[in-house]
Parts: C-alpha cells; structure tokens; sequence
C-alpha cells in the first residue's frame, strides 16, 4: 500500500518556482509513495471560528480537510514572503488544525521544503511553517528540510525536475517522510 502524501503550495501563481518544485517532487516520488498537489488554496476563506460550525464550514474548507484526511502525511512548499510563510499555506494549516488536537493535520508526519529568491532560500519562511504545522499537530520530520536559495536564477532554465542535485534531494525527503508515514498507512 502506497503512502498518501499532500502536498500544499504556499504560492499561488502558475509558473511559481516552489509549484514547480512540488511537480518535481510528483514526478520522482520514490516506490510506495504517492504525492496529491491540492489544489484550491486560493478558495479557502481565512480562518474563523465563526464560520467553522457543523453545517456552516465553507465547501472548500470542507474539500481540504475531506483530502487531508484521507492523507498520511504533508509536504508543504513555502516560499518567503517579507521574511515569513505566505497567508495562504498559514490559512490552511489553520484550517487543518480544526478540531484542536483531532484535525486532519494532527499527528501526522510533515516536512517543509522550498526555494526562493534569496540567498538563503527562505529559511524563515520554513521554519515559520514547521512551527504553525507542529503547534496545529502534525509531526514535524525536522532532518527532511531543503531550502534552495537564487530561484530565479537557478530555475530560470531549468525546471527543478531536470536538475539532479534538487531530484535526489526530493527524492531522500520524500522516502524519509515516506518511512515515517508508513505505520499509518498500513
């Protein structure tokens, strides 16, 4: 049986590097692990409790917490915006974490991975992003972490697919996230 992994892109735009580099992740997926890229983020209204109520949850809440929960783990792409993760990956680990302490996210494996324009590849960002996945419930895999700095130089004619240094390392995290999924997906 195949680990069932969701992958959550922190950008919204079509050509966005970190979009890329969760279509590089699909494509390579080790044996045994199947990666969703969801889609529909850019649906989701922002957090609040108010709408949050049996029979009032928006539908594309509903859609993410119905996938997430069908998923054994998270993989979670965040470029940096002004220094941290971007609104829209935040709002859905918000989402996620709902019910506190029985949400979809809670007590599953998570690794963050991303690139971004800057020398450090948006580490802020990532960091920010295991701590709102760990505090929602998920397990954060601390050692499966991959920031790639200068993406818009070094993507600028290469897909992170065709680039092998990005493959094996997607490739490694991915098993890794695999290896701690795998309990539950038995």
């Amino acid at each position: 049986m195949s680990v069932r992994i969701l992958a959550l892109v922190g950008s919204l735009r079509a050509g966005s590097h970190n979009r890329q580099l969760a279509e590089a992740a699909v494509k390579h997926a080790p044996a045994g692990a199947d990666i969703e890229v969801f889609e529909g983020l850019a649906d989701l209204p922002f957090y609040n409790e108010d709408i949050d109520v049996e029979g009032s949850v928006p539908a594309a809440a509903l859609r993410l917490r119905e996938v997430a929960g069908g998923s054994d783990a998270f993989l979670l792409f965040s470029p940096e915006y002004n220094g941290t993760m971007p609104a829209v990956l935040k709002n859905a680990i918000d989402w996620l974490s709902r019910p506190f302490g029985a949400g979809a996210i809670s007590g599953k494996p998570v690794a963050v991975v991303g690139t971004a324009f800057g020398q450090y590849g948006g580490v802020w960002a990532q960091d920010e992003a295991r701590k709102a996945a760990g505090l929602a419930g998920g397990v954060v895999v601390e050692e499966a972490k991959l920031s790639i700095p200068a993406s818009l130089t070094r993507f600028a004619e290469t897909h992170p697919a065709d680039d092998t240094e990005v493959v094996t390392a997607l490739t490694e995290i991915v098993a890794r996230l695999s290896e701690k999924a795998a309990p539950a997906a038995a």
